[in-house]
């Protein structure tokens, strides 16, 4: 019976409006309310995202808010598993911007009417920072992980989070898939390893923030992640390490602006300064891969590259691999959860 996955959109938006409204959103105020009316400026932009990002905008806007274009300018943010953060937003959630894991994400709001077509125009395609999914296990790799067959070992439990409310979700299991299907040239092999992985997840939370979380609470012996999230772990002093397998899949995330932002300029000036050699050069310090070939060249040596880096062009692109492999009632990844008794929404 597929109902729990079909009926998880709805609730799923509502769930990202509560987020929002308790504990889900910050605000980030730059200067005093009297400062920001004389320099004509006033306007507060409503910054919707995944759950992920949070440390990159926590470096992000304080340097933009001391740019000419930034100056006055306030922020009101919202962090949430991606899926539902973008449901929300085609609801009525306010926003001026949106950063979210995947694509999908955004063209939902475009279908919608409220982000332009050519939103990824621009020399990135509309993608504001990169990672890789990597493997996070507890300090000293006690169970030797270090490849996608690892996690099929005896006993060995998996944290993952629900890709029917998670885009980091879609990027963890995509990887692997990727790998052993060699790009997707043999579908067949790749959906077979990840029918075997389901059996090791026992625990699947909403996003890839919860996902961490659970992790750290000593659940599971290892975590799939975004490369960024491990690095943000590892700097707080967590007991533990990640190990990127050798063939894993680049990560892309989208950054785009509203039609209906009530301050349009300066809600491109914030997504200008994101993709500019500045905005790049904080996304690296905050452990993402910057997009910006210069920007990156200067973090080189912390961002080891893979042996093979799949992407999800290689693969047929967004929409093949949502209708073909997440689509709720058909995808044949949401087939193996059901036949798995995997937990379609938590």
């Amino acid at each position: 019976m597929r109902l729990p996955i079909r009926s998880l959109a709805p609730v799923a938006a509502t769930a990202a409006l509560v987020l929002a409204g308790c504990g889900g959103a910050s605000d980030e105020v730059g200067g005093s309310g009297d400062a920001a009316a004389s320099d004509g400026a006033g306007a507060r932009l409503s910054l919707v995202a995944y759950a992920v990002p949070k440390t990159g905008f926590d470096k992000e806007i304080p340097a933009f808010q001391k740019t000419d274009a930034g100056k006055g300018v306030t922020f009101a943010q919202s962090y949430g598993p991606s899926g539902d953060q973008s449901r929300a937003v085609e609801s009525g959630q306010d926003a001026d911007v949106v950063n979210f894991s995947l694509e999908p994400d955004v063209t939902r709001l475009v279908d919608a009417g409220l982000v332009d077509p050519s939103w990824n125009q621009n020399r990135f395609k509309g993608i504001v920072s990169s990672s890789v999914v990597t493997i996070v296990v507890r300090k000293g790799n006690p169970k030797g992980i270090r490849d996608w067959d690892d996690l099929l070992k005896p006993g060995v439990e998996v944290v993952t989070p629900n890709p029917f409310s998670s885009g980091s979700a879609k990027w963890n299991l995509l990887a692997p898939y990727a790998d052993k299907s060699q790009g997707g040239k043999d579908q067949a092999a790749g959906l077979k390893y990840v029918g075997a992985l389901l059996k090791h997840v026992k625990t699947q939370p909403k996003s890839g923030r919860e996902a961490t979380q659970t992790f750290l609470q000593g659940k599971a012996d290892a975590l799939l992640s975004y490369e960024n999230e491990a690095i943000n772990i590892e700097r707080q002093g967590e007991a533990v390490e990640h190990v990127t397998p050798p063939h894993t899949l680049r990560i892309e995330n989208p950054f785009a602006v509203l039609k209906t932002s009530k301050h349009p300029e300066q809600a491109k000036a914030f997504s200008d300064f994101l993709f500019s050699a500045a905005g790049q050069k904080i996304w690296g310090e905050a452990g993402f891969r910057p997009v910006d070939p210069e920007a990156a060249k200067a973090f080189a040596s912390d961002f080891p590259q893979p042996e093979k880096l799949y992407t999800v062009a290689e693969l047929g692109g967004w929409k093949r691999l949502n209708d073909g492999l997440f689509e709720p009632d058909e995808g044949e990844i949401a087939k193996l959860y059901e036949a798995a008794g995997a937990a379609s929404s938590r």
